[in-house]
């Protein structure tokens, strides 16, 4: 059932892509603003007890959903309700058009096309980036956002609760970002908590995704790129999603001096400039032919978790 519950979610949202400000998506964020402003009085301690009830409230419903469809033999309903639960928890097809958009525009030599599109898909200032600059960071962003979106919502909902942990994981990387990266936020001691709730949910599943991305590219590049590099970023799971990722396809996704200045804004991560190691990161700069490198990639890494869930799925079922 979960590798079907899988498979059908990818198909239908192909088909049908969920639009990033659907009416559940925009519930949730107006509950997390409501329950920051409820609980936060300026202490880490307040913004545990907010991420717990937040938390509780979503993923209890989903949870008992789906026992009560087990329980009273509704195996086809149950697996309607997994279909939906990941559908609404996948994320493949958020950003996809503007990578897309962004390939095309600079395909055709078009950089004003493309930073005005990279600008609208980031939230950062493009002006003057040439397309180098351009390419590395929809890369950058492209692989953060398959991780996020993708690969993480899969491994949690292989968990026991299933829709429930997806649910999490989903959430939990939301409150993340919403609890710490607005600008009257990123200081404050609320969010502190989020930020390493999130940190061990993803913990596993980073790693994972790294190491799909290096059996489906270049393997050695991108072992030694994320033993060796990974930790020049201060956010961990993003430098080992980018050492590895830009290994896998000999490509450099940014020194340690230039992400400290401008060319890493992704999810706002920073790269540590204290490393006293002077080496340069493996590969070659990023192009726009990098970008059909990064499709072949993600595509390669999705064919392979989905090749493991199918196998995983069949040892379950025959056992």
């Amino acid at each position: 059932m979960t590798f079907l519950s899988i498979l059908c979610a990818l198909l239908i949202e192909q088909l049908k892509p969920l639009r990033a400000d659907n009416p559940v998506y925009t519930e949730i964020k107006s509950f997390a603003m409501r329950m920051e402003t409820w609980f936060n009085a300026g202490h880490a301690r307040h913004g545990r007890v907010g991420w717990f009830l937040m938390m509780a409230l979503l993923m209890l419903p989903t949870a008992l959903v789906y026992w009560v469809l087990i329980h009273y033999h509704l195996p086809l309903v149950a697996f309607a309700w997994n279909i939906l639960i990941v559908y609404l928890t996948l994320g493949f097809r958020h950003y996809s058009h503007y990578f897309t958009l962004i390939q095309l525009a600079l395909n055709a030599g078009d950089e004003a096309t493309a930073r005005t599109l990279l600008s609208e898909w980031t939230k950062q200032d493009t002006v003057g980036m040439e397309a180098s600059e351009i390419a590395r960071i929809a890369v950058e962003k492209s692989l953060i956002a398959t991780h996020r979106n993708v690969f993480g919502v899969f491994f949690w909902f292989l968990m026991p609760l299933g829709p429930a942990c997806a649910v999490m994981y989903r959430v939990a990387e939301y409150l993340a970002r919403a609890w710490n990266e607005p600008e009257h936020m990123r200081n404050e001691a609320f969010g502190q908590f989020a930020a390493r709730a999130f940190y061990w949910i993803d913990w596993i599943p980073v790693r994972l995704t790294a190491i799909a991305f290096a059996v489906v590219g270049n393997f050695e590049d991108a072992i030694y790129a994320w033993r060796n590099f990974a930790d020049r970023w201060q956010d961990e799971a993003i430098g080992i999603i980018l050492s590895a990722g830009g290994g896998a396809m000999g490509v450099r996704l940014g020194t340690p001096v230039e992400n400290a200045g401008r060319v890493l804004p992704v999810d706002a991560a920073t790269v540590d400039t204290t490393d006293a190691e002077t080496e340069s990161l493996p590969g070659e700069e990023p192009s726009v032919r990098a970008l059909q490198s990064t499709v072949g990639l993600v595509w390669r890494a999705l064919l392979l978790w989905m090749l493991l869930l199918l196998l995983l799925s069949g040892a379950v079922w025959l056992g």
